[in-house]
């Protein structure tokens, strides 16, 4: 998509002028909107604010194992179906691979949608910042990396006037999401590992995808 294409709320962000909404109203709007997206969240913040929120135990993949994977993770699923695919994945867990971006281009799925949630700190770990967060442009490093599908918000509204473009218009899409600490602990889904697996993998096939386990599913 080429500049002159661009809408106006991919320019929620202002340079030079600093806004951030709030980490649960973001999401809240998100699990409001995302109905049918198969979605994967990374470690730390985005799935114990997922899962507080949407108390989801299908549909969702809480990568809570794996730092920094969550949107190779969901590539992957993305590559066997023709939903959309959501990857909420924090900065903290961007700043370990950033080389993520470039896999993404190049396979530049149409049904892969990546926020990557900036709240400028390490969130599963009593949020400890990131350094230098004044100088990092997480949109700027998409552009670069070749993504052309680049959005940023900084206000609620401005992410709700853009999601029917973002979900519906097919594309690989990275948008960054300023939002605030979320300044509390939260309790992580309660859901262990081969649990979680059986769960969301049992859905998938469930839902129209292709066999993932040996066992076929016994269908009532």
């Amino acid at each position: 998509m080429s500049d002159a294409n661009y809408s106006a709320a991919e320019h929620d962000v202002k340079p030079g002028v600093k806004r951030t909404m709030d980490f649960a109203e973001c999401f809240r709007l998100l699990a409001a909107r995302l109905r049918d997206e198969i979605v994967v969240t990374s470690a730390g913040n985005c799935s114990e604010l997922w899962w507080e929120i949407t108390s989801d135990s299908e549909r969702v993949f809480y990568l809570d194992a794996s730092m920094s994977l969550a949107s190779l993770f969901a590539a992957g699923i993305a590559l066997g179906t023709s939903r959309n695919v959501v990857a909420l994945s924090g900065d903290g867990a961007f700043c370990m691979n950033p080389g993520m971006l470039m896999v993404e281009r190049q396979m530049a799925l149409p049904t892969l949608k990546h926020f990557l949630v900036s709240n400028r700190c390490y969130g599963s770990t009593n949020e400890l910042p990131l350094r230098f967060p004044e100088h990092v442009d997480y949109g700027a490093m998409a552009r670069a990396a070749g993504v052309e599908r680049v959005y940023e918000f900084a206000t609620v509204e401005g992410l709700r006037q853009a999601l029917d473009e973002i979900l519906k218009v097919p594309g690989h899409v990275f948008a960054v999401l300023e939002v605030e600490p979320i300044g509390h602990r939260l309790p992580s889904p309660p859901l262990d590992g081969p649990e979680l697996k059986f769960r969301f993998g049992r859905y998938l096939e469930r839902t129209g995808g292709p066999p993932i386990f040996d066992a076929p599913l016994h269908r009532s």
